[in-house]
């Protein structure tokens, strides 16, 4: 069975973006969640188009919007990262924190691109964590995508303006192509 994988708005955005959501509807269909904060964000006017997107794989059953409770685990973990952190931590998103602080309580994998903000809490809660380019080489190692097929998409993301960590999916690959990586 594959993991729940906990979204923050970069990294579901990359593939909205690009119109390459097939791609995390054939990999993770209905083990998906963005937290209520990451949809508030993904619901911004100026962009209708993304949260268009994601209120179809929201019908469609491929992800879920889960909120975080006041009085829970979950919020005092999230008001921590966003408000009052250990010494030595820095402040972090709503949508970074929301994806932590739920993914700390369902065991779940934190996919997000902005690994300055998650990366030291993600290793201290013992949380995994997976990037668009990991997502990507997944798809590929699949099948799903051919290797020109993701470097016309990282293209695109990056045309986008989305930090998707190389300026290609082929040099992306050759870094990243021994890693294992959740399906």
């Amino acid at each position: 069975m594959t993991d729940i994988l906990l979204f923050d708005t970069d990294c579901i955005s990359a593939f909205l973006w690009v119109r390459a959501e097939y791609i995390l509807k054939s990999l993770y269909s209905g083990c998906m969640i963005i937290p209520q904060q990451v949809y508030n964000e993904l619901s911004d006017p100026c962009i209708p188009h993304l949260k268009e997107r994601v209120d179809e794989m929201i019908r469609n059953g491929d992800i879920s919007i889960r909120s975080i409770l006041t009085g829970t685990p979950e919020f005092s973990l999230y008001m921590k990262l966003t408000s009052n952190p250990d010494n030595g931590q820095r402040i972090i998103g709503r949508g970074e924190a929301s994806v932590i602080a739920l993914a700390s309580s369902l065991s779940g994998i934190v996919a997000s691109n902005n690994l300055s903000d998650i990366k030291t809490y993600a290793k201290e809660l013992g949380l995994k964590h997976i990037t668009t380019g990991d997502i990507m080489i997944v798809a590929y190692k699949g099948s799903l995508i051919s290797e020109t097929d993701g470097n016309n998409i990282w293209s695109a993301m990056l045309a986008k303006k989305r930090r998707v960590g190389s300026s290609s999916f082929t040099k992306y690959l050759s870094l990243h192509d021994n890693t294992e990586y959740t399906r």
